[in-house]
């Protein structure tokens, strides 16, 4: 039995969607916990106007009663307050009407670092729009909300996930990070940074080395690069380990296997070896700026001037939400698939007689 999740939604569209099947029965869920991961993703020194608009206030429309899981799908929505300004532009049937409001004219100069270029020619789109608007960031709300839900289901088997800035345009304290963020916002450019998550109280054996798909590491970094602008993850000490020995690379086993270091990150050969999970990502800065990148007007073939809309000058702070949330919706799955369980008193019984049958922790 595995977790599976499915989204929808578009960044100036009615709603998110959520759609989270293979839950256990009986999980109480808080409505404030995932609301107030929603609050802690819009948060953040260098953000863009919209975040004071969106509530991201979570909505239930199956799989729960009474606060607690059905074992069925869970569906869960999340509004767009901004869609009001967008009805005409982004109606989901013909609009009626003379054009109103935003997104009305047809985007033809599509944004270097950006999605737009590449998915109007997969998709044989003529507007860059139909692209841009999923490709958005806006959409790993409803993966927060998600992931939200996994670290109540990870909390029954004692392990917590936490999500944490390291750098933003190279900065690494606070003052410097919003030294970095006043100079680009004053250039009117963008900045990206490393968020580090780690995860505590993971058991030995989660993930397999037996089939490749089933590596945690694997699954852990795919979850990760999946998350818009980031494009690097390093696990535990990650590229550091390329530049040291062998004997100053691993992570000796003491008496009652315990390590002395972790620089392993709490993986190996693919599992959790019961050391905290540590992963970074890296992210770029942000490709929408203030200060529009050259382009190339798809259809008339003149340079120009990319798409310039708004843009939050860093999003640093939001990644480490949203990466938290990743994490601890992989490490749910790789849960799900070693307990099982329709209960949750069957998936939370079954860690604990595993963790009986190694003798863990020693």
């Amino acid at each position: 039995m595995s977790l599976e999740l499915v989204t929808a939604g578009e960044s100036h569209g009615p709603a998110l969607v959520a759609v989270l099947a293979g839950l256990p029965a009986g999980l109480q869920l808080d409505r404030s916990a995932i609301d107030g991961d929603l609050a802690r993703r819009r948060e953040g020194y260098g953000r863009s106007p919209r975040q004071k608009m969106e509530l991201d206030e979570v909505e239930v429309l199956a799989g729960l009663r009474h606060g607690l899981t059905l074992g069925t799908p869970l569906a869960l929505v999340i509004r767009n307050r901004d869609h009001q300004n967008w009805t005409w532009g982004m109606s989901p049937w013909p609009p009626e009407g003379e054009p109103t409001g935003k997104g009305t004219a047809p985007v033809k100069l599509p944004r270097p670092g950006h999605a737009d270029l590449a998915g109007v020619l997969k998709y044989g789109h003529d507007d860059v729009r139909n692209t841009l608007e999923r490709a958005s960031a806006r959409q790993t709300a409803a993966h927060v909300a998600a992931g939200s839900v996994a670290k109540a289901l990870l909390a029954t088997i004692g392990i917590s996930v936490d999500g944490s800035v390291r750098e933003i345009g190279g900065a690494t304290t606070d003052d410097a990070m919003r030294e970095a963020t006043d100079a680009a916002r004053g250039d009117r450019d963008t900045l990206g940074g490393v968020v580090e998550v780690t995860a505590v109280g993971v058991p030995p054996g989660l993930g397999s080395y037996a089939e490749k798909r089933d590596r945690l590491d694997a699954r852990l970094a795919s979850a990760l690069m999946g998350i818009q602008a980031v494009k690097g993850v390093e696990i535990g000490d990650g590229f550091d380990l390329a530049r040291r020995r062998g004997s100053e690379a691993h992570d000796e086993i003491q008496l009652g296997l315990e390590r002395s270091t972790n620089r392993a990150g709490g993986l190996e050969g693919g599992m959790s070896n019961g050391e905290p999970v540590v992963v970074r990502a890296a992210m770029k800065p942000l490709p929408t700026l203030m200060r529009p990148l050259a382009s190339v007007d798809l259809d008339t073939g003149e340079a120009g001037q990319a798409l310039v809309e708004r843009s939050d000058v860093q999003a640093v702070e939001a990644l480490a939400v949203v990466a938290e949330a990743a994490v601890a919706w992989e490490l749910a799955r790789a849960a799900r698939e070693k307990f099982g369980g329709d209960a949750l008193e069957d998936f939370v019984g079954a860690h604990r007689a595993y963790l009986e049958r190694i003798r863990w922790p020693r």
